[in-house]
């Protein structure tokens, strides 16, 4: 009786598909120039902080830990409190932590406030379940969703240039200003017309449930970033961060099981559509993430070993085309993956993606036409194809009585996964010779290698229900 009368309606109201597009746009590109905006400016942020690049490194981390641990709950709390205000709440907090950094007088500050806009981490598959409410027809909401997770790879490539030339022109402050600029456009178009919903209205949201699972994932990705330090990495302390994380999760999966409305039923844990796409989430991005902006970007960028290129040549060259590539296919991706299959786009994607991997390692490491050629090719594969239906398929696998959760878990499996990249393929590369041709085509094999577990993995994962057409 009580669940009953806590919501006012079931369906959120209608809207139009163009007027909701525009707000959940202007709300992915915020939460994008956080990501991928600040990336060329940390060896100005360094120098106008007169730290090491280290330090300043660590905003970066503070940032993206932080969006792994909220995205955990922040989408199943919106399925019951209502979509609208946590996304509110989110660019809210994001866009007052870009105002904080953009004033902020030192590092410690700038930490807290990248930590901050961190609250941001569950906009994409927020916006993905707010859209799949709105459009039931099944080709229309494909494409639509291939635009707004196609912005989650990048704006096609122009972010990562303004970032570069703001903090060059006017100081990385600039681009805080920015990105609070956006933020509170963004806010306000949100706002105005996106439509709340709320399908699990008048249950108990599991906060009990929620402490462990933020804990395991927070000891996991300390693990992974303390062996991305290679050498200087403290290896008893990473064990200590695995077995704490392990434990936590033990913890969360015991919880589970005795709690009246569970964050994730111990069934839903072990269904295929859960683990299955979230370790491939994992594996894929372990696989291509670093191969494609450290090792390719690290050879292009060697004078000795590589192609001598200056930073923002090889930005122009690679990432941009690489980005804008997949920023044009992704909705076309999006609008097969009802026709011929969510699972079949994503398996293509992968196979492709090795293959490319593969060129790069045995012949992009002498020639840098076929380096460039090969990187473009994986924005076709990976961004264009494999992270739209990885973003997709997180959403239309979710069970209706608990839309939030997969989406949120595999957006911290898309954060731990890049995490891992940038720890285990500079390894390789490492001990393979740092500054060798050897050890950046071993580096990208290992990379390919993983890429492959990551179709494997992907064969387990299940046919969605009520997301494709029967013929």
């Amino acid at each position: 009786m009580v669940a009953a009368a806590s919501t006012r309606y079931v369906d959120p109201p209608k809207v139009r598909s163009g007027t909701l597009m525009v707000a959940l746009l202007a709300a992915c590109t915020a939460f994008q120039l956080n990501a991928s905006m600040l990336s060329p400016a940390l060896v100005t942020m360094a120098r106008e902080f007169n730290a090491d690049e280290v330090s300043v490194g660590l905003t970066q981390t503070a940032f993206f830990t932080s969006t792994a641990l909220f995205g955990l709950f922040l989408p199943r709390w919106s399925d019951i409190v209502g979509r609208r205000k946590v996304m509110l709440l989110m660019l809210v907090g994001m866009t007052l932590g870009a105002a904080a950094a953009a004033v902020a007088p030192n590092m410690e500050t700038l930490l807290v406030a990248r930590a901050a806009q961190g609250v941001s981490g569950s906009i994409i598959p927020v916006c993905l379940l707010m859209l799949r409410t709105a459009v039931t027809d099944r080709k229309k909401y494909g494409t639509l969703m291939g635009v707004v997770a196609a912005v989650n790879g990048g704006i096609a490539g122009v972010d990562a240039l303004a970032g570069g030339f703001l903090a060059t022109t006017f100081g990385f402050r600039s681009i805080f200003l920015v990105i609070t600029i956006v933020g509170v456009l963004a806010t306000v178009l949100v706002f105005g017309f996106a439509p709340d919903s709320r399908p699990s209205a008048g249950t108990k949201m599991d906060w009990r449930g929620v402490v462990p699972l933020v804990a395991a994932i927070l000891f996991l990705q300390l693990a992974v970033n303390e062996t991305g330090k290679l050498s200087n990495a403290n290896w008893a302390q990473i064990g200590l961060f695995i077995l704490a994380g392990l434990g936590f999760g033990f913890l969360f999966y015991k919880l589970q099981g005795r709690t009246a409305q569970p964050l994730a039923s111990p069934a839903m844990l072990k269904r295929r559509a859960t683990w299955a796409m979230v370790l491939t989430t994992v594996l894929t991005m372990t696989g291509i993430f670093a191969t494609v902006n450290g090792v390719v970007m690290s050879l292009a960028q060697n004078a000795s070993a590589g192609f001598g290129l200056h930073a923002d040549t090889a930005s122009l060259l690679i990432l941009t085309p690489y980005a804008l590539i997949g920023w044009i296919v992704g909705p076309l991706a999006g609008r097969l993956a009802p026709i011929i299959g969510y699972r079949t786009v994503l398996r293509i994607g992968l196979m492709g993606s090795v293959a490319g991997i593969t060129v790069l390692a045995l012949w992009g490491v002498h020639s840098l036409p076929v380096l460039v050629g090969a990187t473009i090719f994986l924005g076709l594969t990976y961004a264009g194809m494999v992270n739209i239906m990885l973003n997709g398929l997180g959403i239309v696998l979710s069970p209706k009585e608990n839309p939030g959760f997969l989406p949120g878990f595999n957006a911290s499996g898309f954060g731990l996964g890049a995490g891992l990249s940038f720890a285990i393929l500079p390894a390789v590369q490492l001990g393979a010779g740092a500054s060798t041709l050897s050890g950046y085509s071993l580096a990208m094999l290992v990379g390919a290698g993983i890429t492959l577990a990551a179709f494997l993995m992907s064969l387990l994962i299940p046919k969605p229900a009520n997301a494709e057409l029967e013929e």
